[in-house]
């Protein structure tokens, strides 16, 4: 493992203070003794003898280190004894049911609240087992379904499974052909039936309902090109110029979706963006129009994570930018005190989201929200919660006139394209004309609003 690869898996483990931590493919020990620096305990496997002994003398001196042979198929480790565990490509040369238990098996052995963290092969990238065949490399969406169905038995309502906190492609094996290696975070989470509208998580509930592929290309249609998100390149540019980008910033744009706005940052003003979104939908679309605008990693990197679990490098970013995304989040203190944290001293940030008046809503209203499981608050009061968080100079603007205009251009472009529309789906262009215009009903009842924030890190 290369001392860029040991950095990168640092930067995203969780805290290992005071914890037990297993390392699986520990190799020759370069992260096992990072690992040991902070850990209570790190307990270093590989199925190398030859690989652990190596590691055995270098690190040999840490108490805190034990040494063990073995195969991750036949290893066995006590129910919930583990707070983390870090497995480097373990699982890509096993067979399906293998790698299925596998992770059940670490599922079982973390602790309520614990992490795995796992690195492996990307689907670009070809091995060669050691009888010098060609080993077949899975697509990342399999990956996705052998933690997914995971479970442990908590309570007769419960079960603890894995929520995912970040996955992304690893920049330290970035390759000039753009193979690299994939990694995942996980979190070892208690849930029950009633969450997320009956969806076994919020992931999924976005990427099997509100933003399936076909109402992502649907959003597409009517946004533009690389735009799912409200007014698209127009409100895009006009909002940027508040920001004052300069050559060489990082931006941090949450719920970032197919990446229009990070593309049109990284092209305009040369800024490095890292587009997270939780749902996968979104991430794969945006990986595959990343490649139609000539947006590459290195200026565009593209994570599928949960912003409310993610944790980022304390004043890595210059700026974090969000275009109605943040409606889905109850917490909104805690997700801002979490950018506040990550920003640079200066740093600013812009956010465009759905509100709603301060006053009583209607029935209509109620139902709109509970239904698409939206949390949304006064722009005034959404305002207040980024002073909360730290934030000096905000400027929190009501934009429900330009919502309702953008709306009524949107509507009108719609139906004069309609048998475009209807050629790609018919359904879908009803969904869109209607729900628009529904938006503009509860606009004109007062109960909808949209809001524009502005905030600057001291």
């Amino acid at each position: 493992m290369t001392s860029a690869e040991v950095s990168e898996i640092l930067s995203y483990l969780p805290d290992c203070n005071g914890k037990v931590v297993v390392e699986l493919g520990a190799g020759t020990g370069n992260l096992t003794s990072e690992l040991a620096k902070k850990a209570e305990k790190v307990i270093a496997i590989d199925n190398s003898e030859d690989l652990i002994s190596k590691n055995k003398e270098v690190n040999q001196h840490l108490e805190n280190v034990v040494f063990t042979v073995s195969d991750v198929t036949k290893l066995n480790l006590d129910n919930e004894s583990v707070d983390i565990i870090v497995a480097t490509k373990q699982v890509f040369t096993l067979e399906d049911n293998q790698v299925q238990s596998v992770f059940q098996n670490f599922l079982s052995w973390l602790r309520p609240d614990g992490y795995l963290f796992f690195v492996e092969t990307s689907k670009s990238k070809s091995d060669v087992d050691s009888s010098g065949h060609n080993i077949p490399i899975r697509e990342i969406e399999v990956y996705e379904a052998f933690y997914s169905s995971v479970s442990v038995p908590c309570d007769s309502d419960s079960f603890y499974g894995f929520d995912l906190v970040l996955s992304r492609t690893s920049e330290a094996t970035l390759k000039e052909d753009g193979d690299c290696d994939m990694i995942w975070l996980l979190e070892k989470v208690k849930k029950d039936n009633s969450q997320a509208h009956g969806f076994q998580s919020f992931r999924e509930f976005l990427d099997k309902k509100q933003y399936s592929t076909r109402g992502i290309l649907l959003y597409e249609k009517i946004f533009g090109r690389t735009f799912v998100s409200t007014g698209g390149i127009d409100t895009t540019k006009e909002f940027l110029q508040l920001l004052n980008l300069q050559k060489g910033q990082k931006v941090l744009d949450v719920g970032g979706g197919i990446g229009g706005g990070a593309f049109y940052m990284a092209k305009t003003y040369g800024v490095k963006v890292v587009s997270v979104d939780l749902s996968f939908n979104m991430t794969q679309i945006g990986l595959e129009r990343a490649k139609e605008v000539g947006c590459g990693p290195d200026q565009v990197v593209f994570e599928i994570a949960d912003a409310t679990k993610r944790e980022y490098p304390a004043e890595s970013f210059d700026v974090v930018y969000s275009r109605d995304v943040i409606l889905h989040i109850a917490d909104k203190l805690s997700l801002f005190k979490k950018f506040f944290k990550c920003l640079k001293s200066g740093g600013k940030v812009l956010i465009s989201d759905y509100c709603c008046s301060p006053n009583k809503h209607s029935d209509l209203f109620k139902a709109y929200v509970q239904q698409r499981g939206y949390n949304l608050l006064s722009p005034a009061a959404y305002g207040k919660v980024l002073e909360e968080a730290g934030f000096i100079n905000v400027k929190a603007e009501d934009k429900t006139q330009q919502f309702a205009d953008i709306l009524k251009i949107e509507i009108e472009r719609t139906e004069s394209n309609k048998e475009e529309f209807i050629k790609f789906d018919e359904d879908g262009y009803n969904y869109i004309v209607d729900g628009w215009k529904e938006k503009l009903v509860r606009v004109e009842l007062g109960d909808q609003r949209w809001g524009l924030f502005y905030a600057e890190k001291p």
